[in-house]
C-alpha cells in the first residue's frame, strides 16, 4: 500500500482556464481506459456487508445497499464523543473527532453521502478519523435527517444549522471558529457547497475551505451550459460492457432523488442543484472525481465553473476510481491518498506545521 501511495503523490498539476488539474494515475497499471484493479475485483467478487430485513421497503433496501466496511489506518488516538444538536422539535446525532491538543483546533464539518435518502455516520467514520489524523483538525460528522421521512430543504436546514451550532459552541468542542471548513461525499458534496453557497449571505461567512468529493450539483440532469452528459466522454478501452454498466449504475437514482428528496420543489433551486448558483466570493475548493463515476461530470464542469467564478479550486480526478471510492479506505489507495490531500490544504490554509 504504501508504493502505491507514494506513487499517487507524486503528481504534478497543470492550470487551464484558472483551474488547477491534477490528474492521479492509477498507481499500478499504465494502460487508459482501464479500471483499477482493486475495483475491478470488488466489482466482480465482494458486496457491501448488509443485512436487508425481511419485507424491506424499497427505501430501506435502497439504504440497505449503501456503505462499506472500510479500515481505520489513523496513526494516534483519535477521540470520539457522540452529540446532539439541538433542532425545531428535536436533535440530530453528530459525532466529533479529534486528536489530543493544546489548542483550539480547525474544525471540519462532514456531511455523508448516501442521495439524500441512505448513508450513515459509521460509513464515514473512518475517513473522518483519518482527516483528523492527518490535518491534525477537529472533524464534526452530521446526521443529518434523510428523504423521503424529511424532504428538502430539511437536511439542509440541519447541515447548516450543525455549522452555527459548532461555531457557538466553539470553546466546549475545543475548536478555532475562525478556522472552519466543510467537505462531503456526493449528495454530502452537494450539502456542503451549498452551506457556502448560504454562508456568503452573512455579513462575515464561517467558512474558508470546502471539499467535495464526487458532488451530485445537478439533480435532475437539467439542460444546462456547462456540460452535456454522454457516455463517449468516457475512455473504456479495456472491458467497455463492464466500465459501461459501472459507469451506469447511478443513472437511475436521478429519479428517486427527485421523487424521495426534491418532492414538491424544484430541482433548479440553487439549494438543489448549485450548478445553477452564482459561484463568486465563495471560499477555495477542492474537487474530487472518480474517472468512471456517473457524476464526474457534472462535478469537472462545478469545478470549471467555481475557477470561472474566481474561486481558488483544485480538481482531482482518480484513474480507475468508481464512485463512493473514499468508502473504500484502507483498501483503495486513492482513498487514503485523497484525505493527505485534503490535509495539505487545511495545514496550509490554517497556518499548521505539524
Amino acid at each position: 500500500m504504501q508504493d502505491l501511495l507514494r506513487t499517487l503523490r507524486n503528481c504534478s498539476s497543470i492550470h487551464q482556464d484558472g483551474l488547477e488539474i491534477v490528474d492521479k494515475p492509477i498507481p499500478d497499471v499504465s494502460t487508459p481506459g482501464t479500471l483499477d484493479p482493486r475495483v475491478r475485483e470488488v466489482v466482480l467478487t465482494q458486496r457491501p456487508s448488509v443485512s436487508i430485513p425481511e419485507g424491506a421497503s424499497p427505501v430501506e433496501l435502497a439504504r440497505a445497499s449503501m456503505g462499506w466496511d472500510n479500515e481505520d489506518v489513523s496513526t494516534r488516538q483519535i477521540s470520539t464523543d457522540v452529540l446532539a444538536i439541538p433542532r425545531p422539535g428535536t436533535t440530530i446525532e453528530a459525532r466529533l473527532y479529534r486528536p489530543e491538543a493544546a489548542r483550539p483546533l480547525p474544525l471540519v464539518v462532514y456531511f455523508h453521502g448516501g442521495g439524500f435518502f441512505g448513508g450513515t455516520l459509521e460509513t464515514v467514520e473512518n475517513p473522518c478519523k483519518a482527516l483528523a489524523d492527518k490535518g491534525n483538525v477537529a472533524v464534526l460528522s452530521v446526521g443529518y435527517r434523510l428523504a423521503p421521512e424529511h424532504p428538502f430543504p430539511i437536511g439542509l436546514e440541519d447541515c447548516h444549522a450543525a455549522i452555527d451550532w459548532a461555531v457557538e459552541h466553539a470553546d466546549r468542542l475545543g475548536i478555532d471558529p475562525g478556522a472552519i471548513a466543510v467537505a462531503g461525499d456526493s449528495a454530502g458534496g452537494n450539502l456542503a457547497t451549498v452551506c457556502c453557497l448560504l454562508d456568503r449571505e452573512r455579513p462575515t461567512p464561517y467558512i474558508r475551505y470546502q471539499v467535495l468529493y464526487y458532488p451530485v450539483v445537478n439533480v435532475g440532469e437539467h439542460p444546462n451550459s456547462e456540460y452535456d452528459w454522454t457516455l463517449e466522454a468516457y475512455d473504456r478501452q479495456t472491458e467497455p460492457q463492464l466500465l459501461e454498466r459501472i459507469i451506469l449504475s447511478l443513472q437511475d437514482e436521478e429519479g428517486v432523488l427527485e421523487q424521495w428528496y426534491v418532492q414538491a420543489s424544484d430541482s433548479t433551486d440553487r439549494r438543489i442543484s448549485p450548478l445553477f448558483a452564482t459561484l463568486n466570493d465563495l471560499p477555495e475548493a477542492l474537487v474530487i472525481t472518480g474517472e468512471f463515476d456517473y457524476l464526474r461530470l457534472e462535478g469537472e464542469a462545478y469545478a470549471k465553473k467555481l475557477a470561472r467564478a474566481g474561486v481558488k479550486t483544485r480538481y482531482l480526478q482518480y484513474r480507475g476510481m468508481e464512485h463512493a471510492f473514499l468508502d473504500k479506505l484502507g483498501l483503495y489507495p486513492q482513498a487514503e491518498d485523497s484525505l493527505d490531500e485534503i490535509a495539505k490544504d487545511l495545514k496550509r490554509l490554517f497556518s499548521q506545521t505539524n
